[in-house]
């Protein structure tokens, strides 16, 4: 794999993987009734997103790769389930209320995964983390507040819930360092894909939208592997502070691609989004700064 040691090219191949994410809420958005096709729309994108990254592997690692699937353990079973969790409620969220709560939701991960740490981990959680923590909830209070009608209520809770799966991961890989990251990615796109078809066989719904949302379900997968990839490549550089910044890309840009009067969606955020996100950006930021001396790096291997 290519490796970057110099900081100042590792942040734009980094800040690069977070636009691809962003564009993510857009291509949901171009689809013909998502909210009525999400197990097709899971079981295309689980298929894709494991099909290229065990293509790369096998460029990377060649015949061998499949040896990764032997040191998978429970923490790479347990990261797999969590983070196929945080695909399936990502859909589900993004097709009932904002794209804009959707991600904020995502952008309070850092909390959960410190809250996570502390509980199954035993991580120490110093003061000023437990004041982001409470700034950050305070943010997604103010969201649930302004979104109380039930439909979008229930996408700000299955946002919560798909926060909550990728911060599983999150805690599975620092349990076991050497656990094979890809794989288990791969792993949570099969996840994906068996849940799909056997809730679709089950319910008689055919596996198969049309060839508008096939297309861009298979998009959706590939920016998510496209993404990964650079951003393993560029995040071996880059302190734990820094990344947890430049993961903001993804959240301001999915908000403001669907806002842009160019492509058509004109989504606008409400008040009370606007006020609630600014706590969570304003947490982020904070919780940046006072890990700032911490150089641990946090790539994805």
């Amino acid at each position: 794999m290519l490796r970057l040691k110099n900081e100042n090219v590792a942040i734009p191949v980094v800040l690069f993987a977070g636009i691809l994410w962003s564009f993510g809420p857009l291509v949901v958005r171009y689809m013909d009734q998502p909210e009525l096709v999400p197990w097709q729309y899971l079981f295309a994108r689980g298929v894709t997103i494991f099909l290229i990254l065990n293509l790369y592997l096998f460029f990377e690692e060649g015949l061998n790769f499949y040896k990764n699937y032997q040191k998978i353990g429970l923490s790479g079973f347990l990261g797999g389930c969590g983070l196929g969790i945080a695909m399936i409620s990502f859909i589900w969220s993004i097709t009932h209320t904002s794209a804009a709560i959707t991600l904020l939701c995502l952008a309070a991960m850092p909390f959960i995964t410190a809250l996570l740490g502390f509980l199954f981990l035993k991580e120490s959680v110093s003061l000023n983390v437990w004041i982001a923590i409470f700034i950050a909830t305070v943010g997604i209070i103010i969201m649930a507040l302004g979104n109380y009608e039930s439909g979008s209520l229930f996408g700000l809770l299955f946002g919560l819930l798909s926060a909550l799966g990728f911060s599983i991961f999150s805690v599975t890989l620092r349990w076991r360092k050497d656990t094979p990251k890809f794989t288990t990615v791969a792993l949570s796109g099969l996840f994906c894909a068996i849940v799909s078809i056997f809730i679709l066989i089950n319910s008689g719904e055919s596996i198969i939208s049309t060839s508008k949302n096939q297309s861009l379900f298979s998009v959706h997968g590939t920016l998510v592997c496209l993404g990964l990839i650079l951003y393993s490549i560029g995040s071996k550089a880059i302190p734990a502070a820094e990344l947890t910044l430049l993961s903001l890309t993804e959240v301001i840009g999915g908000i403001f691609w669907v806002w842009l009067p160019l492509f058509g969606i004109n989504e606008v955020p409400t008040n009370t989004t606007v006020i609630g996100g600014f706590l969570i950006f304003l947490a982020i930021i904070y919780y940046s700064l006072i890990i700032k001396h911490n150089r641990r790096f946090i790539a994805l291997n």
